[in-house]
């Protein structure tokens, strides 16, 4: 589990065995307040929801990092959702599940990973066909290595799209093949 804000970071690896309390009670036990449900796909695993919710009664801000697949409907009001869209170049634009928009709240954000000009001019239509940037944060995110940071910012400041530019803090620090940072 990260914060993506403070960067703090616990890695539960103990499997279907543990129950949704004894997860729960390990990472609150580490005093940190912002915990993060992430890795894969992580509405998949049917704990998931439960361990959100168990989180939160224990006063955690909690954050969902999805892949914008499953239903977010689900997913309790105080949960901080990002959302990826997934454009044209990552080969699972059909995957994006578009009813998912409807239930974005203001305090959510989706995430645009884009790998050349024609996915970043793709995302700028969905962000405007489904007025994104009125309805919760959206990130634009340079897929690691295949376009350039710099050419991306201008291409956002030229079109003054409602989206924030979002990087990979990790690659940056530690390099793109680094593990488990």
């Amino acid at each position: 589990m990260r914060c993506t804000w403070c960067d703090s970071v616990y890695t539960f690896t103990g499997g279907d065995h543990h129950s949704v309390e004894e997860v729960a009670q390990k990472a609150h036990a580490l005093g940190i307040h912002c915990v993060e449900v992430t890795g894969g796909e992580p509405l998949v695993q049917k704990a998931a929801i439960p361990l959100m919710e168990r989180l939160l009664e224990l006063g955690h801000e909690v954050l969902l990092e999805t892949s914008g697949s499953r239903d977010i409907s689900v997913v309790p009001d105080a949960v901080h959702v990002i959302m990826d869209l997934k454009a044209p170049a990552s080969g699972e634009v059909e995957s994006n599940l578009w009813s998912n928009i409807d239930h974005l709240l203001p305090h959510h954000e989706v995430k645009f990973v884009v790998a050349d000009r024609a996915d970043y001019d793709w995302s700028c239509e969905i962000i405007r066909r489904y007025g994104l940037g009125d309805r919760c944060t959206v990130l634009i995110s340079p897929a690691w290595g295949l376009i350039n940071i710099a050419k991306l910012v201008d291409w956002m400041l030229e079109d003054a799209i409602p989206a924030r530019l979002s990087l990979q803090i990790h690659k940056v620090v530690w390099g793109k093949d680094a593990i488990g940072v």
